[in-house]
């Protein structure tokens, strides 16, 4: 056997891909699902001369990564359900003072304590919108362990790129799945680091509103002046009431994600080009998925996937696309409904949108997945 060839866990592909991506600090709190990318980061961290630190909450947690950042180390942390609640207020600060910082959330079944050791999708709604105000994020969500690997470098690239936090939106199949991998030549990989100030030191601005809308950023400990705050902040940094003023940061804020739309979104599809029925699936019900289409077309029926990969921003256009060609979309997700409501928005009049949805720890099937095929053939509407 090829000796970059394993058998791993998507955890331990996680861990893998954000240390070949250069994380070398990670602070966290043991919870299930998620615990295995702790205990690989504790591991193997202190081996790269990084540093693993298991903090009282996640909500330290979440503020433990934003002070690695900040002095320069590309920096993790990782969680599920109500530890992801607890990151929203920190995640919002990094938003806003445009931390670059990777979180993983490996979902399970809720709300609260809920099913700790059972699959769901339940926070992707959450992902987007947990914490408050308007703030850019990116999403990704993989569906395979190889996934997991590439995801994780892809997270902590667009990460350092964009000067946002970057949420990896795995879930417990995917998590705890064991599939064969083979890990690339690290020399073959693209890596990207933050960009950082050229100017002199006495005129850096770390707010700047420069032409790509992405500020240098400055690591603490290398002689900037560079004031951090949650509050509204000019270039400088420091606090801002001025009502101009917020609006120009809040627009360059979202607008640093919605300029680069074209670099940022990513989605699979298969066998969608005559499809009459369009599934969308993400994560580990994409698998479910693609075994329905396979079945499907085996019976001569015109189904095809697509899947999103990058859940926030939505990759919109392209669906809008398939909207237009097709006359049902059918939603499939380990929730009762909530990237539905986003497709209905996208899809508008063009093709009937139906939800299947499931929350009880258990995940879809492909069976139901062409029951629910059969259900809209023969009801239309």
């Amino acid at each position: 056997m090829k000796n970059n060839v394993f058998l791993m866990q998507g955890n331990e592909a996680c861990v893998q891909g954000a240390l070949d991506a250069g994380m070398r600090f990670f602070a966290g709190y043991p919870i299930t699902p998620s615990t295995e990318l702790a205990e690989l980061s504790a591991q193997k961290l202190p081996k790269l001369g990084g540093k693993f630190i298991q903090m009282e909450d996640e909500i330290a947690s979440m503020a433990a990564i934003i002070g690695a950042s900040l002095a320069g180390l590309k920096s993790m942390t990782a969680t599920s359900g109500p530890g992801f609640s607890l990151k929203q207020e920190n995640l919002g600060f990094a938003c806003i003072t445009e931390v670059p910082c990777v979180v993983v959330n490996v979902q399970r079944g809720g709300p609260s304590t809920g099913l700790p050791t059972s699959p769901a999708q339940g926070e992707v709604m959450q992902s987007r919108w947990g914490t408050h105000g308007d703030h850019p994020i990116i999403v990704i969500s993989p569906s395979t362990v190889k996934e997991a690997y590439m995801f994780a470098i892809k997270a902590f690239n667009l990460s350092e790129k964009y000067r946002v936090p970057v949420i990896l939106l795995m879930d417990e199949v995917v998590a705890h799945m064991r599939e064969r991998i083979e890990i690339p030549d690290k020399a073959s990989l693209e890596i990207v680091n933050r960009k950082k100030p050229s100017k002199d030191k006495e005129k850096y601005l770390p707010y700047e509103e420069t032409e790509d809308l992405i500020p240098p950023m400055a690591s603490f400990g290398e002689g900037y002046r560079y004031h951090v705050t949650g509050l509204t902040h000019d270039e400088t940094g420091f606090p801002s009431t001025n009502p101009e003023n917020a609006k120009k940061q809040i627009n360059r804020l979202l607008n640093k994600i919605e300029m680069y739309r074209d670099d940022i979104v990513k989605y699979d599809e298969y066998e969608t080009e005559d499809a009459d029925i369009i599934l969308v699936a993400y994560g580990s019900i994409a698998r479910s998925a693609k075994s329905a289409v396979k079945e499907a077309r085996d019976k001569g029926k015109k189904i095809g996937l697509f899947r999103p990969i990058t859940i926030w921003p939505f990759p919109e256009e392209r669906l809008k696309e398939l909207g237009k060609k097709a006359e049902h979309v059918i939603v499939t997700e380990m929730n009762m409904g909530q990237l539905v409501l986003e497709v209905e928005r996208i899809i508008k009049s063009d093709a009937n949108v139906h939800l299947l949805g499931k929350a009880n720890g258990e995940i879809i099937t492909p069976e139901e997945i062409l029951s629910k095929i059969g259900e809209v053939e023969n009801n239309g509407k």
